[in-house]
Formats: C-alpha cells, sequence, structure tokens
C-alpha cells in the first residue's frame, strides 16, 4: 500500500500510563493529574491514562481511579483508556461512564501470557471473550493489544503467521480494535509492513493501531513503514519514556509522540493536535519524570 492510498483519519493516542508504570519512584497524585489534564487540552483522539492491576504488581498505577475522578473533561473531545489484565480490573473499569475504552494485553507468547496476566494463552482468549461481552453490554469498546507481536525473549516459538492465526481467533470473538504491539522493540521496516499489509487486507472491518517501541535512531523508519503499509492508529508517549524492561537495548523506549507529530506535519500529514498545547505538555515532563 502506497503513500498516496487516500487518508482514513489519523489517530494518535498519548500513553503517560505506560510512560509512568515502570518509574519506581512516587509521582505524586496531584502531579499525574495536571499532566493529564494537559494532555486532553492537545487533541490526541485517546489517552492510555491508569490500569487496575493489582497494586502490588504496578504499584505506580495504584491512584488510577483518584486521577479518573479528578480530571476534567468538560473541554475536550478526546477518549480515556485504562489497562485491565483480568476480570476484577475489567468490572471496575466498566462501572466509571467517562471512560471509553479498556484495553487488554493479549500476549501470543505463552511465557509472557502467564507472567504478565497469570493465564494461558487460551485462558486469556476466554477471558478476551468475556471482556468483549461485558463491554457491549456496558457500552464501552475492548482494546486488545496483540503483545509480542513482532517477537519475543523467551524462545518460544514467533513468525508472521502465529501473528495472523491468533488475529483470526480474537476477530471472531468480535474485537474491533487491535494494536500490533512489538514489546521488546525488535520490529524492523519489512516485518512492520509484512503485518500490516496481510492483516489490512485480510481484516478491512478491524481497526489495527501500532504500539511500536525503539530506540532513539530507529523510530523514523518504523512510522514511516507502518503509516505506508495503511496504519492511521498509532501509540506513543512524549519523549519515548517508558517501554518495556525486557528489551534486549537499554535505549529502548515507547515511540516519541513529538517526534512522530513532526513526521507527520512534515509530511504534511493532518493530524488533530494543537501544536502550541503539545509544546506545554512537553514542557511539563520534567515535572513528571
Amino acid at each position: 500500500m502506497s503513500m498516496e492510498t487516500p487518508d482514513k483519519k489519523l489517530k494518535i493516542i498519548e500513553c503517560p500510563r505506560d510512560a509512568m508504570q515502570g518509574i519506581r519512584s512516587w509521582i505524586p497524585t496531584k502531579i499525574k493529574i495536571h499532566y493529564i489534564q494537559q494532555l486532553l487540552l492537545v487533541g490526541f483522539d485517546t489517552i492510555d491514562f491508569g490500569s487496575f492491576v493489582s497494586p502490588k504488581a504496578v504499584p505506580q498505577m495504584r491512584d488510577t481511579l483518584s486521577v479518573y475522578e479528578s480530571l476534567d473533561l468538560s473541554m475536550t473531545s478526546t477518549k480515556l483508556l485504562v489497562i485491565v489484565v483480568n476480570e476484577r480490573g475489567a468490572q471496575e473499569a466498566l462501572q466509571l461512564d467517562r471512560i471509553d475504552y479498556l484495553g487488554y494485553p493479549f500476549s501470543i507468547s505463552e511465557t509472557f501470557q502467564i507472567r504478565n496476566t497469570n493465564s494461558t494463552i487460551e485462558e486469556s482468549l476466554k477471558r478476551v471473550e468475556w471482556m468483549q461481552a461485558q463491554c457491549e453490554k456496558h457500552h464501552k469498546e475492548l482494546v486488545v493489544y496483540v503483545s509480542m507481536g513482532f517477537g519475543n525473549p523467551y524462545g518460544d516459538t514467533w513468525n508472521a503467521e502465529i501473528v495472523l492465526q491468533w488475529v483470526d481467533r480474537l476477530y471472531q470473538l468480535g474485537i474491533k480494535i487491535l494494536s500490533l504491539s512489538d514489546t521488546i522493540g525488535v520490529s524492523t521496516p519489512d516485518s512492520i509492513t509484512y503485518l500490516f499489509d496481510h492483516v489490512l487486507e485480510a481484516y478491512p472491518q478491524i481497526e489495527f493501531g501500532a504500539h511500536l517501541h525503539t530506540t532513539p535512531t530507529k523510530w523514523l523508519e518504523k512510522i514511516k513503514a507502518a503509516y505506508a503499509s495503511g496504519c492511521r492508529r498509532f501509540d506513543g508517549a512524549l519523549m519515548g519514556f517508558g517501554g518495556c524492561p525486557m528489551a534486549k537495548d537499554e535505549l529502548t523506549g515507547n515511540m516519541p509522540t513529538e517526534r512522530m507529530v513532526s513526521y507527520f506535519r512534515d509530511q504534511g500529514i493532518q493530524t488533530s493536535l494543537q501544536y502550541e498545547r503539545l509544546n506545554d505538555a512537553l514542557k511539563m515532563t520534567t515535572t513528571v519524570f
């Protein structure tokens, strides 16, 4: 698919949750609220702002409910997303009217699925089925992240065909948004192109996203490959904060939102962002991270 293909709406999802969750020192709740409130003014399609998971597993996110209750959404059309990893967390999120999306990490690496959600892949699939039904009942949408979508460090078998098989299983459950996740930063332009070309052609009903981790020198080639293949949903985090501690290169982090936006802007690709507000948010990162 070429760059000349008529654009669908470009969606940029900012992920302060992913940026914050691995930081060991406590970020005060008031600072989180202030930062996310600024992000809400930028014009992102969605903000992945928190998670309902065990405080023992992710202590930095134990105040997600307090942050949620303090956010003012009156001046924004940006939607809210929270990550859940089990039925208990999902039930908590489902009761909150202003949350639009529940995000669930579905790993195609058996080892990582067990480590991340304490379940096998098949058990995780049943969990997705339950969450999908509950989201429909509560007028929310489930976003499934195909984690370890570009490879894994555990020696579990991985190839593109395995990714496509699991995409099909998730499609059969009615999932409408799937984000292909480069959990450990091993994707290449070739693998990105191959996967997006195949899934976009095979499942035009699904909105596919790119949650790509990257080193500081590889971000541009990854964004170019995903966009050229037709992806129009991109996750990022300002300054590239966060990422996966299992990545082989310690410089691997989240896709830096400001660089991604700069690329789109240079290419004349329209976004819904207010750039002055984005710059204000960038300045605030020094007080958060």
